[in-house]
């Protein structure tokens, strides 16, 4: 069973007392606001080969209320067994879950059935992510691949930039830009995916 607690002396609300720790944060208006920090514990279970773990329904009333929004994704943030983590809570089976993998909790796969301290709250931050300057300037010097790229899904550019955003030397850059150009022409694989002109 979950088990709710608080991190700090308790502040009376109009809804049932809720574990929080007040954040002093800035939205998209520039304007201050107060978020939440929700804390729990609970075991960790799988589904298929994923872990993950229930928020307790109040707290996810509460992130709800925090976002503005009960559907589609919402962006959280907060720790793991004291580990930070950037995370996205999704429904998915009629469920809402957020999902651990290894950056939160290390080897979380056997650590199935684990009692774990979760802090969540919604997280407002801006998570645009850039293309790395170097596949910029790749599709700027290969018009083909560039109109490709601009008809391809959303969620396909979205991959394809986070994906090479987040390498970490030059030389991989470098490696994966290529691939990725190649992709887009229908060379060669890149991300798990035939080369998407093989599709049409």
């Amino acid at each position: 069973m979950d088990q709710l607690f608080f991190d700090k002396p308790v502040v009376e609300k109009a809804m049932p007392v809720m574990p929080y720790i007040e954040l002093a944060c800035i939205n998209n208006h520039q304007q201050p606001i107060r978020l939440t920090m929700y804390v729990f514990e609970t075991q960790l279970e799988i589904i298929g080969i994923n872990p993950f773990v229930f928020v307790p329904v109040a707290i996810l009333d509460s992130l709800f209320r925090d976002a503005r929004k009960d559907k589609g994704k919402i962006p959280v943030s907060g720790t793991v067994n004291g580990k930070s983590y950037t995370q996205t809570l999704v429904r998915y089976s009629g469920e809402w879950r957020l999902y651990i993998n290894n950056l939160m909790l290390p080897d979380a796969k056997k650590k199935i059935g684990e009692q774990i301290k979760v802090k969540i709250r919604f997280d407002n931050t801006d998570r645009t992510i850039h293309p790395h300057p170097q596949l910029v300037q790749a599709l700027n010097k290969n018009k083909k691949a560039k109109e490709v790229f601009e008809t391809i899904p959303p969620s396909l550019q979205k991959e394809i930039v986070r994906y090479i955003s987040f390498l970490k030397t030059e030389a991989s850059v470098t490696e994966n830009v290529n691939k990725a150009i190649g992709f887009l022409l229908g060379k060669n694989r890149f991300i798990g995916r035939d080369g998407w002109q093989r599709k049409a």
